[in-house]
């Protein structure tokens, strides 16, 4: 849903929160990542009214909170897109279902009510900030729920002196000496995307074997950023800002030049408050069927928080999980509708 965040409110041309009241709609889309943002599509093709709530002041999940200039090579369509462009086009495409945004709040809880007019029951979303949606399925896409980077001991005090966890913009790195700590994608890709305007960069990670994709390591070994493995940091110093990195590498102490640290060690998450919506997970994900449908009636979960025999956590499959949980949504909404309207290139 989010990572720990102190922004006030959306970010210059996001749509603006909407107002504390009652709302009601056909389908709540709980999360505003990627996987969300095409589910509001969807549900617009569906002519189903749709609501969009996320614990972020922005759209865009994770991409605009920890990557939005990250080239991304899984989509299909795409060679490469940087990350806000993906954003981007998804907000674009989603504005044709007029979406109602609902964001920098959090969902909180969860029941099942019947409709006034006898007809079928109904859910009931409860908001932070005191907002009540009711809409007939919920949709959780809150990739892996709310996060905060894992620490890196040595850096305790130095965030905004030269340490960072994400990078959402490099002109910042220009020139300067960046040490990155870490052996998966996201310290791999920062590394890449570093190395041609920082003055040097250096990847540091306590193993020789790294959990990132074996084409981007292959790419940064050849490339001019030097690899240190079997290391780790053991103090950040400096006056005020960061001036040097003490490592030790295999037992010997060495100190590198930096005027900038990247830890990227992964992150702790924590599904919030959908763990007392009664939600069956195995603790970090939400379990679904075939369907996307979740063990609780009326409500589909699709993306990075879903888990299942088989689960890729790629982009590619939070898109066409959204359009199955739609689908499949729809039916509830009006169970005179059919699971598949047709192709939406038949139009």
């Amino acid at each position: 849903m989010s990572p720990d965040t102190s922004a006030a409110g959306p970010a210059a041309g996001q749509p603006p929160r909407s107002p504390s009241h009652a709302v009601e709609v056909d389908l709540l889309v709980v999360g505003a990542g990627p996987t969300g943002l095409y589910a509001a599509y969807y549900a617009g093709f569906r002519a189903l009214r749709v609501a969009v709530v996320d614990s972020l002041p922005e759209l865009g999940g994770q991409i605009t909170a920890m990557y939005p200039e990250k080239q991304i090579l899984d989509v299909a369509g795409f060679p490469s897109v940087r990350g806000r462009d993906l954003v981007e086009g998804l907000v674009a495409q989603a504005a044709t279902a007029d979406p109602a945004y609902f964001l920098d709040r959090t969902a909180l809880t969860l029941a099942h009510v019947p409709a006034p007019d006898g007809g079928s029951e109904r859910v009931v979303v409860g908001l932070d900030d005191g907002t009540e949606i009711t809409a007939g399925a919920v949709l959780v896409t809150a990739g892996i729920g709310k996060f905060s980077p894992r620490p890196l001991p040595a850096g305790e005090g130095w965030l905004g002196r030269g340490l960072e966890f994400f990078v959402p913009s490099f002109a910042p790195y220009g020139g300067k000496d960046v040490v990155v700590v870490g052996g998966g994608d996201s310290a791999f890709d920062w590394a890449q995307h570093l190395e041609p305007i920082a003055r040097s960069v250096t990847l540091v990670h306590r193993r020789d074997a790294f959990r990132a994709h074996e084409r981007t390591v292959a790419e940064v070994r050849a490339s001019g950023v030097e690899i240190v493995t079997r290391a780790e940091v053991t103090a950040l110093r400096g006056e005020h800002l960061l001036e040097e990195v003490d490592l030790r590498v295999d037992g010997e102490p060495r100190t590198l030049p930096a005027q900038a640290l990247v830890a990227a060690l992964g992150f702790v998450a924590d599904l919030g408050a959908l763990r007392e919506w009664g939600l069956e997970t195995d603790k970090r994900h939400v379990l679904v069927d075939s369907a996307m449908r979740t063990n609780l009636p009326r409500v589909y979960a699709a993306g990075d928080i879903t888990e299942y025999d088989g689960k890729v956590r790629l982009i590619a499959v939070g898109f066409g999980e959204a359009a199955t949980a739609v689908n499949n949504a729809a039916v509830d909404v009006d169970p005179t509708a059919h699971v598949f309207p047709g192709h939406s290139s038949a139009l």
